[in-house]
């Protein structure tokens, strides 16, 4: 009898583990089915994947099914965009939960991402991308837990790995990045309270109103929260953060009411080590802190409490205070010291618009260098307005001897500034100047500025300007880079257009210079084309697209490619990556040029539309000098004299501002005065003067002789003209 009975179990477990081996065969179908029905039916948008698998062995007594290639498309006002995109999930349930009927949530106890992107949009209507539950229809009815998706979350633990979450407010003008996030969680959220263990790592970007406030920053998260799932409400019992290396704890709550939020968070550092201010700053730039000395206190402590709605934010008070600091870098020479900081942001009201931010000191000392700031910022988030003063002397060469800056910068000379200013941004963003006040003075000797997009380091002997209720008077700008000099001055009308609302530079200077080196201002870049052994580098000029400015210029000196200008007078007009030529004047190959035009840099390739005047120029220079007259009358080097012409010319610059010879059109009205031919040079003439003895060359009469030339894409044609041979 015990055989048998030891057989039946026998049987009985051979038939379960059958069961259990082939039951994800026969129910993957149905999981998928399930899943996306299940969902699909409770909110206005679709779910979709590319593949559902289904164990229940290795996790036995429970069922786990794996979904990759997860999709959430939203519809109507976001139609086609995707709120939320995951390379793989994994769902962790009951195996009773297999069973259920389409209408039924499904109750997960285990959630697991990887590889996803929520994509949060508010549109400038105020539509959210999120809200895709659909109406229950019964307003009255209330569950301690969510149906809307048709999941319902008895959740043990999740994780989700490698995702993004993007936040962006058309309405408000801001977006937040989590990119690289890592987050997880433990605890029963079947229980009506119970505590959740959670562990975040990610980088935080942030931007309001086209300012970037953080930019990857790094942000780590241990919190203990307490969840009550009846009264909706999320308490902070045991939490720390690192925000770059900022540590901060915290404690409070959020509430979710159904009309609004309510909100009552307190945070600070937990030491006033002065290294929690340089643990503000990115890594990148602050390097390694352990092991800088420093000196005095840094706090950094505030408090959120309010309610949230559409009408107001948390109440919130943040002080950021310092007093008598110093630090330095093991690595470096100098020390900061004297370093002063007491800041306040503060909301007393809950309106949005009435956020005020106070300067009341910011002062450091580098040697015997001083630099202060005071500031104060009211309606930071409505029509900001800005009162604030600055004065200092600072040598810059010391900031690299005292902070870790980016190798690539290298900055030298002395800044002396004192400046005053007071405006609000509505005049600024409305071009309504004459509201703004704005005074004080800027030097800057001996300035030095090495970078990689500059071909040479850029020097500043001596750079000097007033700053007006209006504008910005340059009062002195004087330099070199490379074997290029020059002196300007002029006024700027919209600095702080150009400085807080990405406007062009307006103004008008007289710019001098005794020589003026094209090459100085070209830069080198890669080109496209690029083999196992080397990289082909083009050099291009570009017009800067910030600049809507008129110059005028004098130049003693000009070099350009080969050729030698001098005496170089005129009008300049730079405008949307265009520069316009006006009543230009030179001396080249003994003669006399003027010119005007256009040349543009916007498209890929550039372009331009020129009319020269040449008077005497020296026929011989003029064709030995410029590609351009080879190609299109190349019989022009034998001549001996003089010319006059008119020239209209149009076509593409090469990206060394060469005209490319294919696309030229145009016409040439030209007037030689000559009386001598040097057969020499061209063997076709030599060979006449040989062979014919009836002709003599240098008989031929070509004093006075006008042509003309038309050219369209790089072909000429010639216009009969007429020469003179004795009585021929």
């Amino acid at each position: 009898m015990k055989k048998k009975i030891i057989k039946i179990i026998g049987v009985l477990l051979l038939l379960v583990v059958g069961i259990l081996i082939a039951a994800p065969f026969i129910l993957e179908a149905k999981i998928g089915d399930l899943i996306k029905n299940n969902v699909n039916n409770n909110i206005n948008a679709t779910l979709d994947f590319t593949d559902a698998k289904l164990s229940l062995v290795s996790s036995f007594p429970n069922a786990e099914v794996s979904l990759t290639g997860v999709s959430l498309i939203n519809i109507a006002p976001f139609e086609g965009d995707t709120l939320f995109a995951a390379q793989h999930i994994d769902l962790k349930m009951g195996i009773s939960q297999l069973f259920k009927n389409e209408d039924k949530p499904i109750s997960i106890q285990r959630l697991f991402v990887d590889e996803a992107n929520l994509n949060i949009i508010i549109d400038k209507d105020g539509n959210a991308s999120y809200d895709i539950g659909k109406d229950s229809g019964n307003q009255n009815e209330s569950t301690s837990t969510d149906t809307s998706s048709g999941f319902q979350l008895d959740l043990e633990s999740y994780e989700i790995i490698n995702s993004n979450i993007s936040y962006i407010d058309k309405v408000g003008g801001l977006s937040f990045l989590l990119s690289n996030l890592q987050h997880k969680g433990k605890g029963d959220l079947s229980l009506e309270i119970s505590e959740l263990d959670t562990t975040t790592e990610a980088l935080v970007s942030f931007e309001m109103d086209s300012t970037n406030y953080l930019d990857k920053n790094r942000i780590e998260l241990d919190a203990l929260i307490s969840v009550d799932l009846k009264e909706n409400k999320y308490s902070f019992l045991k939490n720390e953060a690192l925000i770059n290396q900022l540590p901060l704890v915290f404690d409070g709550y959020v509430k979710l009411n159904d009309n609004n939020q309510e909100v009552d968070i307190n945070f600070k550092t937990p030491s006033s080590d002065f290294k929690n201010f340089l643990a503000v700053i990115p890594k990148t730039y602050s390097k390694n802190i352990e092991d800088v000395t420093t000196t005095g206190n840094f706090m950094l402590e505030g408090r959120f409490n309010g309610v949230v709605d559409e009408n107001h934010i948390p109440k919130f008070n943040v002080n950021i205070n310092s007093d008598n600091a110093s630090f330095k870098y093991p690595d470096l020479p100098k020390t900061v010291r004297n370093v002063f900081i007491d800041i306040a942001v503060h909301n007393t009201t809950g309106v949005a618009d009435d956020t005020f931010v106070n300067i009341q000191k910011l002062s450091f000392m580098i040697d015997e260098d001083t630099f202060n700031l005071v500031s104060k910022i009211t309606e930071l988030m409505g029509n900001t307005k800005v009162n604030a003063h600055v004065d200092g002397i600072l040598n810059l060469a010391n900031i690299q001897k005292a902070y870790p800056v980016p190798a690539d910068i290298d900055l030298k000379g002395i800044l002396n500034v004192d400046i005053t200013t007071a405006f609000d941004m509505a005049s600024v963003e409305e071009k309504r100047y004459e509201n703004t006040k704005t005074s004080g003075n800027m030097r800057l000797k001996n300035f030095e500025y090495k970078s990689a997009e500059m071909p040479n380091p850029v020097k500043l002997n001596s750079t000097s300007l007033t700053f007006n209720p209006k504008t910005v008077t340059l009062n002195q700008l004087e330099g070199t880079t490379g074997k290029t000099d020059f002196n300007a001055t002029g006024t700027i009308n919209n600095l702080l257009g150009f400085m807080f609302n990405d406007e062009k530079v307006e103004g008008n200077f007289s710019l001098k210079s005794n020589t003026f080196a094209l090459d100085d201002f070209m830069v080198a870049e890669e080109g496209d084309d690029k083999t196992e052994e080397s990289t082909s580098i083009a050099e291009k000029i570009k017009i800067p697209s910030f600049l809507d400015v008129t110059i005028s210029v004098s130049a003693n000196t000009v070099l350009y490619d080969n050729l030698t200008l001098t005496d170089l007078k005129g009008n300049l007009r730079i405008k949307d990556e265009k520069a316009i030529l006006n009543n230009m004047t030179t001396s080249i190959f003994n003669g006399k040029m003027a010119f005007s035009g256009e040349v543009s840099t916007k498209n890929d390739i550039p372009t331009f539309a020129m009319k020269l005047g040449m008077d005497k120029l020296q026929i011989s220079e003029t064709f030995k000098s410029l590609e351009l007259f080879k190609v299109l009358a190349p019989i022009a080097q034998v001549l001996q004299g003089n010319l006059d012409s008119d020239i209209e010319l149009s076509g593409n610059l090469t990206d060394d501002f060469t005209p490319d010879l294919l696309s030229l059109s145009g016409n040439i009205l030209a007037k030689i005065l000559t009386k001598d031919i040097d057969t020499q040079k061209a063997p076709l003439l030599s060979a006449l003067d040989n062979k014919l003895g009836f002709i003599d060359i240098k008989q031929l009469n070509l004093n006075d002789l006008k042509t003309k030339l038309s050219f369209k894409d790089g072909i000429v044609s010639v216009k009969p003209f007429a020469i003179k041979y004795q009585d021929i």
